[in-house]
Order: C-alpha cells, then structure tokens, then sequence
C-alpha cells in the first residue's frame, strides 16, 4: 500500500477513535465510531483475498448496524430529554445504546461476526481489531455506565466468559482461539465497569499488554501445530509466548491473574459471591485452551519434515517492543497495589 494512503488511513484511526473519547455530544460519539469503521475496512480488505473481502462485508454490515442503532438512540434521547448529551439518557435510549456497544465489542449473545471477521484478516489485522477498536465503544461505556442497568451489565458479562471459553475449546485455528479468548476478557472487562470505572481502566490496560505480547509473535502462524514449528529457530521467543499465554488465562504469577483478582474481590465484597463463583469456573476452559497451547508447541516435537520447516526457514521480523510487552505481561503482579490506586 501507498505510504501516504497508509499515514492517512492510521492517521484517521487514530483521530475518530479521539474524536469519540473527548466527546460530549452524542452526534460527535457517532461521527467518530463511523470514521473509525470506514478507517479499518480499507485494512482489511488490504490482502484482495476472497476471506478478507468477506470479513470485510461482516464488518461493515455489523459496524453500520450498530452506528445506527446509536443515532437512534440519541434521536430518541433529544426528542425525550431536550439536550444532545451524553450523561442525560432515557431508559429507551440506554436499552439502545448497550445493544448497539454490546454489537461492536463482540460481547456474546452478539458475538458471532467477531471470530469469523478474525479469521478472516491478517494477524496484525487482527491484533488492531482485538485491541484498538474496543477503545471507542469502551469509552462510552465508560461515560454511561451511571445510568446502564448493573445486573444486565453482570448477566452479559457472565454469558461472555462462558461463551468465550467453551466455544474456544475445539479451535485449532490461532486467530480463532484468539477471537474467543478476547470474548472471554471482555465479559470480565464488562463485569469490572459494572462494579468500578476504575478498575475497568486497569481491566482494560492490562488486556492490551497481554493480547500484544501474545499476537506479535503469533503473526506468522495460523494453526496450533504452526505454532510449534517455531522451535528449532527461536526457543525463547516460543517460550515467552506460551509465557503471555498463561498471563491471557490468567494464572496467579502473571499480570493476567491481577484483574482477576481484583475483580473478584469487588464482587466478594459487594455481596455477589455467587457471580464470583461462577465467573471464576467459567474463565477454566479458556485457561484449559492456553494450557493445550502451551503443549502442543512446547512439550511435543513437530515431525522435522521439509514442509513443516520451510516457513520457519528465515527469521521472523517481530517488533522491537515485544520483549517490553512480554516483561510487561509476566511481571507486573507486584505492581498491584500502585496499579490499583493510580488507575
């Protein structure tokens, strides 16, 4: 792609994604959500393959669905209330605006365009869409969250983790696996906005350190087995990708197990000890898909025949910072408390 073309294409990504956080209008929100939907579509179909020009039409019927979704609510919402801002919502309007964000963010009963959009685009593709795109619709869940219903927000987030950890179990595919593995943090990312804003934030910052520690290396796989080809060229790199894949399940020495952790202790101390119970058992099998993973690639050996090999012939290019977010994802549990407290 044209240089140029990719400098505007990322320079509008980057300015609708801030033109939605700073807004207080609700036509400003939508006009920032479209310009950031028309900023991906070209990234996507970049690859002119037949996968990418489908994922492409999902992404765009799904994205302009739930863009509508929002100017009606705020049509409706100006024409109960008076005023355009966002902190003033009707109950018809609030109903509107949690579907339209639960549809963008891939939050389940809505979630069945996310992993096939994934599967269907590159990896770094991916990785933006996993990452960067849930910021938007994060912010004005952010700026509503006063006035969305609590236990809806808790019901959504609980069938979230569950079908983002049982529908993740028979995946072979790695995009996949990572679309219900993001499925699965954002139940837990909508549990945490309905109990504190602020421990959302920290939610959400550890989620982006963990999922670019875990795609970076990944960008030149699209099977399991794939995976585990890596090996004889880069052992370290392998094992610090399964060690980000643990912190993504969330197991006590990595960052991962820190809003977890957190998150629980909000519900215990609210009372909702049964919702800490079962959301604690629902993120089990996405753990058991990470622990399979983790297997597959470092405890077997790959056969060492000329076709398994011959992708991992020549050294993969992967970013400079990537040792910063593995450091990052796996050690920062004891920074919990300060985290905590600045967030």
């Amino acid at each position: 792609m044209n240089p140029l073309i990719w400098l505007t294409i990322m320079t509008s990504l980057v300015t609708s994604t801030i033109i939605t956080m700073s807004s207080n209008h609700w036509l400003l929100a939508w006009l920032g959500l479209e310009l950031n939907t028309l900023s991906v579509l070209p990234m996507i179909i970049k690859s002119h393959h037949p996968r990418a020009a489908e994922a492409t039409t999902k992404y765009f019927m799904i994205q302009a669905t739930a863009a509508t979704l929002i100017l009606l609510a705020s049509i409706t919402n100006t024409w109960q209330t008076g005023q355009w801002t966002i902190s003033h919502m009707s109950m018809t309007t609030t109903l509107l605006t949690t579907t339209a964000i639960m549809l963008k963010l891939g939050i389940s009963p809505l979630h069945l365009w996310y992993p096939q959009v994934l599967q269907g685009v590159t990896t770094n593709t991916a990785l933006m869409i996993s990452t960067w795109q849930k910021i938007a619709p994060m912010t004005l869940l952010y700026m509503t969250h006063h006035s969305l219903s609590q236990p809806m927000l808790l019901t959504l987030g609980l069938a979230s983790a569950l079908v983002g950890g049982w529908a993740g179990l028979n995946q072979t595919q790695t995009r996949m696996i990572m679309a219900f593995s993001s499925i699965a943090h954002m139940g837990w990312l909508l549990t945490a906005i309905a109990l504190t804003p602020s421990l959302a934030t920290l939610t959400m910052m550890t989620y982006i350190i963990m999922t670019l520690a875990t795609f970076m290396p990944l960008s030149t796989t699209k099977t399991i087995t794939d995976v585990g080809t890596a090996w004889p060229l880069s052992p370290t790199t392998l094992a610090t990708t399964m060690v980000a894949l643990m912190s993504l399940g969330g197991l006590p020495p990595m960052t991962g197990f820190m809003p977890k952790w957190l998150i629980l202790k909000e519900l215990s101390s609210t009372g909702l000890n049964t919702f800490a119970t079962l959301i604690l058992l629902a993120s089990l099998p996405s753990l058991f898909f990470y622990i399979r993973l983790a297997y597959l690639t470092l405890l077997t050996i790959p056969p060492t025949t000329v076709n398994t090999e011959y992708k991992w012939r020549y050294k993969p290019n992967l970013p400079t910072h990537t040792a910063l977010m593995t450091m990052a994802t796996a050690l920062m549990l004891p920074l919990t408390a300060t985290l905590c407290a600045t967030t």
